[in-house]
């Protein structure tokens, strides 16, 4: 199903054995949680427990949209939802597709990304027909997903309140909505488990190597030596000409990059070269979504 985030892989939350499905089509190992979509803000109360009236005023602002929060579960829930955790992470999309299917639907649908574990998310329905096509038995087509990258997550099951993963929402935004300071924090220093904090992650099978805008030109210089083709995403324009080098050449603005990311690898990973190097996007706040998930895709696995 499409969301303004990526597409995901849809399943009745309520169902174990249809959330197992999901693990298996996904080779998403069992202890990693699913995000739970519901219609609105009302069936909260469904999934989790303790939510203060602090935490729904300020999700009333950012729901529908792409914002994931992580709860104490009720007591029903299954924990094959929860990676075996006592929290459940829980999202309104703001999609029209998403939510006519989430209404008539009635219930709570678990949908991670529709792709396969660690690899690129997709943002359009071609993306999940070429990851899933054996898997699924439907794909809605929604058009290409306006966000493009995953949800902000913010961890409310404890205080201080925690961000575990950047997204569109900012820290600052839910801080202000919120009126308390909230803070952010790394997978290696966090003990509730959430989509998306593992190390290597949104990977392409390509090779991935992410550089310093001023030390772009002396790697492709470096590169060009060595490899056949070489693919470079980034936001400046070639002061350098390297016949054996394929750039695509992305608007230097964080909302239009984190749009066209997903797409964008998966264009270039698909076209044989022996590596893509990404041009480093700027250490800014308003970056941190996108700097992150580039972050885990160049990671090794």
């Amino acid at each position: 199903m499409p969301t303004e985030t990526v597409y995901g892989l849809a399943a009745d939350a309520s169902n174990p054995e249809a959330v197992k499905k999901i693990y298996a089509a996904k080779g998403r190992p069992a202890s990693h949680p699913v995000i739970v979509h519901l219609a609105g803000i009302e069936q909260i109360d469904s999934w989790a427990i303790d939510i203060s009236a602090a935490v729904k005023k300020m999700l009333s602002q950012f729901w529908p949209g792409p914002l994931t929060i992580i709860a104490k579960k009720a007591p029903h829930v299954s924990e094959v939802l929860t990676g075996g955790q006592d929290s459940i992470g829980l999202r309104v999309p703001n999609h029209p597709v998403a939510q006519a299917l989430l209404k008539a639907f009635g219930g709570g649908l678990a949908a991670p990304s529709a792709n396969r574990f660690g690899r690129i998310s997709p943002t359009d329905a071609e993306h999940v027909k070429e990851e899933l096509a054996d898997k699924v038995d439907l794909i809605l087509e929604g058009g290409r997903s306006t966000v493009g990258i995953e949800s902000t997550i913010l961890d409310i099951s404890r205080k201080p309140y925690k961000i575990l993963r950047p997204g569109a929402i900012s820290k600052d935004q839910i801080s202000q909505a919120l009126g308390e300071e909230i803070e952010e924090v790394g997978e290696q220093n966090h003990k509730v488990r959430a989509p998306g904090m593992l190390a290597s992650h949104y990977a392409p099978k390509t090779c991935l190597q992410l550089i310093e805008s001023n030390k772009l030109s002396d790697k492709l210089m470096e590169c060009s030596k060595g490899l056949n083709s070489i693919a470079v995403l980034a936001y400046h324009q070639p002061s350098l000409s390297f016949p054996n080098v394929r750039w695509l050449i992305v608007e230097n603005n964080p909302q239009s990059y984190a749009h066209g990311l997903y797409a964008n690898l998966r264009l270039l990973d698909s076209e044989g070269h022996s590596v893509i190097i990404v041009e480093a996007v700027p250490e800014a706040k308003e970056w941190s979504a996108v700097a992150d998930r580039l972050k885990r895709a160049s990671a090794s696995l």
